[in-house]
């Protein structure tokens, strides 16, 4: 390995640092003041106004059994998203699209770290999923993959996990909106979705069409000096991104990699839980109408609030009345599930950001000692070129 290898290998890292959330007292006080205000205006201020009584007394109420087991099919839900995760930055068949590959040890282990620790990121920080994304690509970097080959693969990650909401979406919105599926449903929360979700597919599938070279052709336009130029420079490398990453999440799916697999089993076990909810309270509505009422409550996850606290609930709940859902039913269903979704990967999140970072020191450790031991002959190449 070169000189230039070398000082590039331990110049990127020593600049690559953790990102971090600047949490003050006020801000910490803040948060949890929140939390709490949310929790109880969810849980026992709104039972009272909408005349349902307290919400703890119904959720003491429920099947115990379906709850329970609506426990462990969010568990195999997070066991998707590790699995899809694995597929898309570590698995063998992933390093097929392109040359370059991270040289840090990532396996099972790192990886049910890094996307636990990211999870509770996206559950924690009211940056609609931000905060997880960065954590992870901060990870990846530190683990030695180069930061064209993190932003492609996380870009190729959001697009397969995605493909399957839109796609979900689309299907079930048509299906319910021409009386194919069960449920019926008014045409703005059946077509409508459909409609949206088809147009964001062809958009993004449109991205694999922007020629190779589509970062230098931009770059015309960032030349000179000054601020407005370097935020141009940086602009321009943003479709060559997005564009290389839709593209490896096609090739992805060509090669056929069972551990894609991850991002259905993601949403779908997520979407049964909600499912088993409604069967621990009362008879649940058809499952084409949970469907698109998970989806559409999802939507919540974009309002400012930590993990969509609040928004996804609301979300959820006026979307099953709307398809003419009982209200204590829909409401006591949906909260005992977001009490499951959003606060079960919460402690076992934290507890992984802390091992992730005894984990990066690890990695550094190892980085650190004489290159020719710490790093295979080979390892680093030049690399080619995104629920509550």
């Amino acid at each position: 390995m070169t000189e230039a290898h070398k000082q590039e290998l331990g110049g990127s890292h020593a600049e690559d640092e953790m990102p971090r959330v600047t949490v003050t007292r006020r801000s910490a006080i803040t948060f949890v003041l929140f939390v709490l205000s949310a929790v109880a205006f969810l849980y026992f201020v709104l039972p009272k106004l909408a005349g349902v009584g307290t919400t703890l007394h119904h959720l003491e109420n429920g099947d115990g059994w379906w709850i329970a087991f609506g426990v462990v099919l969010e568990l195999l839900s997070f066991a998707g998203y590790v699995v899809l995760f694995r597929a898309v930055f570590v698995g063998p068949r992933s390093r097929l699209v392109d040359t370059a590959q991270a040289s840090g040890p990532i396996g099972w282990s790192e990886s049910y770290q890094i996307t636990m620790a990211g999870l509770a990121a996206t559950r924690l920080f009211a940056t609609a999923g931000a905060g997880g994304v960065a954590l992870t690509a901060w990870a990846l970097r530190r683990s030695g993959m180069e930061a064209r080959l993190v932003a492609c693969r996380m870009v190729a990650f959001m697009v397969l996990l995605y493909a399957v909401y839109a796609g979900a979406v689309l299907l079930d919105g048509i299906g319910l909106g021409i009386g194919l599926f069960p449920g019926g449903g008014s045409f703005a929360l059946t077509i409508v979705p459909a409609i949206v979700a088809a147009i964001l597919m062809a958009a993004v599938g449109a991205m694999a069409l922007l020629p190779g070279d589509i970062e230098r052709r931009l770059q015309g336009w960032a030349s000179g000096s000054g601020r407005l130029a370097h935020w141009m420079a940086r602009a321009a490398t943003v479709p060559a991104s997005v564009a290389s990453g839709v593209r490896t999440a096609i090739e992805l799916i060509r090669l056929r990699d069972p551990g894609l697999l991850g991002a259905p089993a993601w949403w779908g076990f997520d979407i049964c839980v909600l499912w088993a909810c409604f069967h621990a309270f009362g008879s649940p509505p058809p499952f084409t109408v949970i469907l698109m009422c998970y989806f559409v409550g999802m939507l919540g996850n974009l309002l400012p609030l930590p993990g969509g606290l609040g928004g996804v609930e609301g979300g959820m709940i006026v979307a099953f009345v709307a398809f003419g859902v009982d209200f204590n039913l829909a409401y006591v269903s949906v909260l005992a599930y977001r009490a499951i979704s959003f606060w079960l990967p919460t402690v076992p999140g934290a507890i992984a950001y802390f091992q992730l970072r005894r984990t990066v020191a690890r990695w550094r450790e190892a980085q650190n000692r004489p290159v020719e031991d710490a790093v295979p002959a080979g390892a680093i190449e030049a690399a080619g070129p995104l629920r509550a």
